[in-house]
């Protein structure tokens, strides 16, 4: 069984920009600047699967190289430091926390998976079943980054509550 999605866009974006200040950017000084471009190109990504209540994803993308910067901010280390573990381990985690804030504003019964990560252009990382809800996207130093929420086409009892235009295909 699954319910109405009450998380929009723009509670999407105020996850995001929270969990920008805290972690990536916290003295504000290189914001994400939204580009609202749902196509850009993309080359690592992260995602939790939620299931239960409600059922589809969560899933951070971007370049390696803002990848590689964001695991540098989280760990406090130069992103010349970072190694791929790290930056496995911090897109997991960042994709982990904005899909337990999502989690959190769904009825009950919804539950999170672990993170997956895959380091590998975009071709790689497709969601055949489910339909693109809601996103934010944008540039971090000229640098493509997105995080989307993503819909089961599976689970035709529940609807959304977003404005946006569904798309099918890869993030």
């Amino acid at each position: 069984m699954s319910v109405e999605v009450e998380v929009n866009e723009n509670d999407l974006a105020e996850m995001v920009e929270q969990v920008w200040e805290s972690y990536l950017d916290p003295e504000g000084v290189s914001p994400l600047i939204p580009t609202y471009d749902e196509n850009q190109p993309s080359e690592v990504h992260s995602s939790v699967c939620i299931t239960g209540s409600w059922t589809g994803h969560v899933v951070y993308a971007s370049s390696t190289r803002a990848a590689r910067r964001a695991a540098g901010a989280f760990l406090a280390m130069e992103p010349d430091e970072v190694s791929e573990e790290d930056m496995s381990d911090v897109l997991g985690e960042l994709a982990n926390i904005i899909g337990g804030n999502v989690k959190a504003m769904l009825p009950p019964g919804a539950f999170l998976s672990l993170p997956q990560v895959v380091l590998a252009p975009e071709t790689t990382a497709r969601y055949p079943s489910a339909s693109r809800i809601s996103g934010v996207y944008g540039l971090w130093d000229e640098e493509p980054v997105s995080i989307s929420m993503w819909h089961s086409r599976g689970d035709t009892s529940s609807t959304t509550n977003t404005t946006n235009n569904n798309k099918e295909g890869a993030e």
